[in-house]
């Protein structure tokens, strides 16, 4: 499921195109993804104008001229595509097109049907739907950090796996980047998240920025579904250190990485290094 590097990297390939083009026509294919695409049909597009791009999440924002904006989420194998109108046919797990000025498609693939597109009405000052309003601290924001995750830790009996990736606590954290993340703090998945120390959460804080950061410059990670707006494939699963490790040595300790089940997951974890 792509995650936020994976939603960053979208949205920074549709900033340099979306802003500035104008909605000429809207083509829905299927009558619905994980919501309706049918509203798209009178949703009055045709002649409002990308305005900006911005991700909250694992979500995107894009900006109209009329004060709402296009909410996008990627589910378990959305790709989206913007490519020269009638360059290429309809792929059969296109579900929507918006055809653009300058002669441009937008196009939403979605083999599963678990990715969203849907028209909101962003509120307040950051401009933020009602349906992203449940949404956690971002994990690149200087409000992550191991005070706040400690602070919220306490007296927690969920795993800390499945607490970072709480969509309530921290959102974008999926299950690529919990691993990776709490690999590198050296603290396991199954720990109860109230028995974190506070240098413990400054850890698992600290550890996600650089590795999000990290997945970001990569292009994210490509591990089954995800492909980048150009169609070319993320660079960071090269970079994975324990995700997709189970049954190999770990290159820290030398134990053979393990898998666990936590909250339906599995899990790969190094039971020599994470305690």
């Amino acid at each position: 499921m792509p995650e936020l590097p994976e939603a960053e990297t979208i949205r920074k390939a549709l900033e340099q195109i979306l802003p500035g083009r104008r909605i000429e026509n809207v083509e829905v294919f299927s009558p619905a993804m994980r919501e309706p695409l049918t509203p798209l049909l009178s949703a009055g597009l045709p002649g409002r104008t990308f305005t900006g791009i911005r991700r909250r999440g694992r979500y995107l924002l894009a900006d109209l001229d009329d004060g709402r904006a296009a909410l996008m989420h990627f589910g378990m194998s959305g790709v989206v595509r913007v490519e020269e109108t009638g360059k290429y046919p309809r792929r059969k797990h296109e579900h929507l097109f918006l055809h653009l000025s300058g002669g441009l498609t937008y196009k939403f693939e979605c083999t599963r049907r678990f990715s969203i597109f849907k028209i909101c009405t962003p509120t307040g000052r950051e401009r933020i739907p009602q349906e992203l309003a449940h949404l956690g601290t971002e994990p690149l924001s200087d409000a992550f950090c191991g005070k706040m995750l400690f602070a919220l830790s306490r007296d927690r009996k969920t795993p800390v796996k499945n607490f970072i990736m709480d969509n309530r606590i921290v959102t974008g954290i999926g299950n690529i980047y919990a691993t990776e993340t709490l690999y590198a703090a050296r603290i396991s998945p199954q720990r109860c998240a109230g028995t974190l120390t506070e240098k413990e959460c400054a850890r698992i804080t600290g550890e996600a920025k650089t590795i999000l950061q990290r997945a970001i410059e990569a292009g994210g990670s490509s591990i089954s579904d995800f492909l980048h707006v150009d169609g070319t494939e993320g660079k960071f699963a090269q970079e994975l250190s324990a995700y997709g490790k189970c049954g190999t040595p770990c290159p820290r300790c030398g134990e053979i990485f393990s898998t666990v089940k936590i909250g339906g997951r599995s899990s790969c974890f190094c039971p020599g290094c994470q305690k």
